[in-house]
């Protein structure tokens, strides 16, 4: 039983991480991206802290960190999410899932800048299949380049950098200080809700009760599975599994949006976008498997 459980989990968060993205799409037709972000931590932030509690891991003590609980929730929430759902009004939602697979390149370019542990060594060759692949997908080639989605793949892209940024901040300045990930999470996702609050037009937002559909994918899909439930199944199998065999769920995500894309809602995904996926997936294996083989030394 204790086997099957992490397992379990392990599917069960890839398959909710790759609908992320179909539900961020759907939302975008009727409320702004930010609205959408306020409404994604907003919800997801509820699971979050009715676990927090339950762990009692939360302490008036953590909050002289406070300014490094606030610098995560804009690297690991608020910007990256707004960057993401932008994205995801111009972009196909299987070709936005697929391009979501480069950001354990991007995390690794950043840690090899600013953490003097990181070596680039034969990784380099891992980032530059990646980025094979993320151009691929973002096809420069295409006739109608200024017509088509490099607006919608700039946006991925620098919303993975700001992601890649937070994981580096974190090794730096969170992880030292102890405190367990339940609370870490609580703290994150709460300072994105203040900021949040201070930030999002709210006119309009009422528009997401327009489409029934809509409106449960946004809730229940996006906010209360894809960000409150995927944050605690993330960091139990950290707990479970370890780090970098936690990792490998990221694996998953892109699949599932790839097949929900073209089996589901009929995107036009083509041989190419499939071509660029294999190479970001390689990319990632190549950058994390040499890491495994460090931390095994």
């Amino acid at each position: 039983m204790n086997i099957k459980l992490p397992v379990i989990a392990f599917i069960s968060l890839g398959i909710i991480w790759g609908s992320n993205f179909i539900y961020m799409k759907w939302a975008t037709e009727l409320i702004s991206p930010l609205q959408i972000v306020f409404l994604r931590v907003f919800f997801g932030f509820i699971p979050v802290l009715a676990y927090s509690f339950y762990k009692k891991s939360m302490s008036l003590n953590h909050f002289k960190y406070s300014f490094h609980f606030i610098v995560m929730s804009l690297l690991g929430t608020t910007v990256y999410y707004y960057f993401f759902v932008k994205a995801s009004s111009t972009l196909l939602s299987g070709v936005m899932g697929a391009l979501s697979g480069s950001i354990p390149l991007f995390a690794f370019l950043l840690a090899v800048l600013f953490i003097k542990e990181e070596k680039l060594n034969i990784r380099i060759l891992g980032i530059l299949i990646g980025i094979i692949g993320v151009v691929l997908i973002a096809k420069p080639f295409n006739e109608n380049i200024f017509n088509s989605n490099i607006e919608g793949i700039f946006d991925v892209v620098f919303g993975s950098l700001i992601l890649g940024s937070s994981f580096v901040y974190a090794k730096k300045f969170i992880t030292p200080l102890k405190i367990h990930f339940s609370a870490l999470t609580t703290y994150q996702l709460g300072f994105a809700l203040l900021t949040l609050l201070l930030v999002t037009d709210f006119n309009g937002i009422i528009n997401i009760k327009n489409d029934t559909h809509i409106f449960l994918g946004m809730i229940i899909g996006l906010s209360l599975l894809g960000t409150g439930l995927a944050y605690i199944l993330y960091y139990y199998l950290i707990e479970e599994l370890g780090a970098v065999a936690a990792s490998s769920v990221t694996y998953i995500p892109p699949i599932v949006a790839l097949i929900i894309g073209y089996f589901f809602i009929n995107e036009d995904i083509d041989l190419i976008d499939c071509i660029g996926t294999i190479l970001i997936f390689l990319g990632v294996f190549i950058v994390n498997n040499k890491k495994e083989k460090n931390e095994q030394k």
